[in-house]
């Protein structure tokens, strides 16, 4: 285990691979439009609600994301955990109409010399048909805290690409966080962590101010990836994930650079990461598109 001075915590090993209870949500077209509204999104398919953005499937998944993480971290650090990776695999877009059901299990966590990583596994299927639409990975990170040796798996690896990431990028993207972004992606998203909402709160936590939600910074690099490199369809993606590097505030002007990797059986692979001036925000960004 590497050295730390981190508070010790015990996770519990109980829930180690214990799957929540299972979330059901019906998608409606209009949640799907609110959702593309709140991230700025400008590909029509999405704004209309006729199918949904990569990132809108964090939504159907939410209320099973956090539930896993009961079973296993002491609730006195509960509050203080953030968002390390997120890592979706599609098997098929979302579409109005769908009945979805969604599960989480804690697959693994272990120390870092800042602080502890968890694990979680999320999946989601058509009620109907029992068909899986997509599976997440994601890590949660607790800064200072040591929960000791390695227990289970880890997430699949994000490659960083970096020696791809040396040449010039295939494509820019830019955006802009709106001073009200946060209000409106909260509802939206269905994501209520009030240092997206309350000044107060955000700097009782430590934080400058009002920072914007990772997974609405991470739907903007999203319809930048599927606008250049997919045609503006969705359908053809089959992996998108990324590592949350910095906060982003209402205000920021990001910008996000994409760069081919290779191609292999029918799909190409690119990198991509986030900017904000010289401050990367999302790294080790990975995008898998059909062709």
């Amino acid at each position: 285990m590497p050295e730390t001075t981190a508070a010790v915590h015990e996770f519990d090993l109980d829930g180690l691979n214990l799957w929540c209870d299972e979330e059901r949500f019906e998608v409606t077209g209009e949640r799907i439009a609110e959702y593309a509204a709140a991230t700025n999104d400008p590909i029509e398919a999405h704004r209309s609600g006729a199918i949904a953005s990569p990132v809108f499937a964090i939504v159907p998944v939410f209320d099973a994301l956090m539930a896993p993480a009961v079973d296993v971290v002491p609730m006195d650090i509960f509050g203080r955990i953030t968002h390390g990776e997120q890592d979706f695999h599609f098997h098929r877009p979302i579409r109005p109409g769908d009945r979805l059901v969604s599960t989480g299990r804690v697959i693994g966590w272990e120390t870092k010399s800042t602080g502890a990583l968890l694990y979680i596994h999320l999946t989601c299927r058509d009620e109907v048909s029992g068909e899986l639409v997509n599976e997440q990975y994601l890590s949660g990170f607790f800064r200072g805290v040591d929960a000791g040796s390695k227990v289970g798996e880890s997430i699949p690896l994000i490659a960083a690409n970096d020696d791809v990431k040396r040449g010039e990028p295939l494509a820019v993207v830019d955006a802009h966080v709106d001073d009200d972004q946060t209000y409106r992606y909260a509802p939206a998203s269905g994501d209520p962590v009030p240092i997206h909402l309350d000044e107060e709160v955000a700097k009782d936590a430590g934080l400058p101010g009002i920072i914007a939600h990772g997974l609405c910074t991470m739907a903007m690099a999203g319809w930048g990836v599927v606008s250049e490199v997919a045609g503006s369809d969705v359908s053809r993606i089959k992996r998108f994930a990324v590592r949350f590097s910095k906060f982003v505030f209402p205000g920021d002007d990001l910008s996000t650079r994409i760069w081919r990797v290779g191609s292999a059986d029918g799909v190409t692979s690119y990198a991509f990461e986030t900017v904000r001036g010289d401050d990367v925000v999302l790294s080790n960004g990975v995008a898998e598109i059909a062709d």
